[in-house]
């Protein structure tokens, strides 16, 4: 892991189109900016964790035994 140190106002630059910036220091909180293509999503860390956590469990979850019929029966209407 890179660990920097940034003051008000200061940003580090990710690839040629990314960059963060820190917005406001107050206490123990750290506001930043994020300023990146629409294309890229960002997320908080923990957001992208549950994220992840749901898509594994959805891939893991039982297909029922007679999808194929089901596929075909959706097809033919």
């Amino acid at each position: 892991m890179l660990v920097l140190t940034r003051k008000v106002n200061e940003s580090i630059i990710i690839g040629d189109q990314t960059e963060v910036m820190v917005v406001e220091i107050k206490g123990d909180q750290v506001k930043i900016g994020v300023r990146a293509p629409r294309d890229i999503t960002v997320y908080r860390g923990e957001i992208y964790k549950e994220i992840q956590k749901e898509n594994i469990a959805a891939a893991q979850s039982e297909i029922p035994a007679d999808i194929g019929a089901m596929i075909a029966k959706k097809k033919k209407k």
